[in-house]
């Protein structure tokens, strides 16, 4: 997968590369499904969620330019691949889900996997987590109406937001956030995704599509 599917699409960032190769992407998905745990694409991992396609996440995490000091919001925990992949590149993560049974699974996996440095809450996390904040990278894996102003405000200064901004049934893009002042932020619009919605006080209600 490594090879195949990041390296010959343009993913260069070694450590990247290095910590998928760490992560054993099978402990994240459906024991049900386990002979597709390394294809390059989501799979569904119940609740209406699914674990992200790896060059995706490879890419949002190439973008956000995690450092081994930084400090990681993960938004959308799902099953934990994201959170331990950011957990082998940066100093602590805290990845936040709203549906209390991924969560709780999620916290097995990740334990499994042996990543210490990940914590799990449960939450609305188009709200982020403020009582942790600020955070050097918040990657979200759900797409936004647009970029939460709550994401916003709980980035340090230097700090980078990457997420797909877009309806759920119609155009997506990623988008990274970079915080340039106290009350500046620089928006850059990159590539074409789709991602499940958003759920929360500053994304998308549960009905729309």
């Amino acid at each position: 997968m490594v090879e195949h599917d990041l390296s010959r699409r343009g993913i260069t960032d070694r450590r990247v590369l290095a910590a998928f190769a760490a992560v054993p992407r099978e402990l994240f998905v459906s024991t049900r499904r386990p002979e597709h745990a390394y294809e390059d694409c989501p799979l569904d991992i119940g609740h209406g969620q699914t674990i992200s396609q790896p060059y995706i996440v490879a890419r949002m995490l190439e973008l956000a330019g995690l450092t081994p000091e930084g400090r990681v919001l993960d938004v959308g925990t799902g099953s934990g691949y994201a959170a331990a992949l950011a957990g082998r590149l940066s100093r602590e993560v805290d990845s936040i889900e709203r549906v209390p049974q991924l969560a709780r699974d999620a916290e097995t996996r990740l334990a499994d996997a042996g990543a210490r440095n990940v914590r799990v809450h449960v939450g609305d996390g188009s709200l982020g987590l403020e009582s942790r904040a600020p955070f050097d990278v918040i990657l979200v894996a759900a797409t936004a109406p647009a970029p939460p102003p709550a994401l916003k405000r709980q980035l340090a200064l230097g700090g980078r937001l990457v997420l797909p901004v877009g309806r759920p049934a119609g155009r997506q893009s990623l988008v990274r956030v970079t915080r340039i002042g106290p009350d500046t932020w620089r928006e850059e619009v990159l590539d074409p995704v789709r991602f499940v919605p958003l759920i929360g006080q500053e994304g998308w209600d549960g009905d729309s599509g």
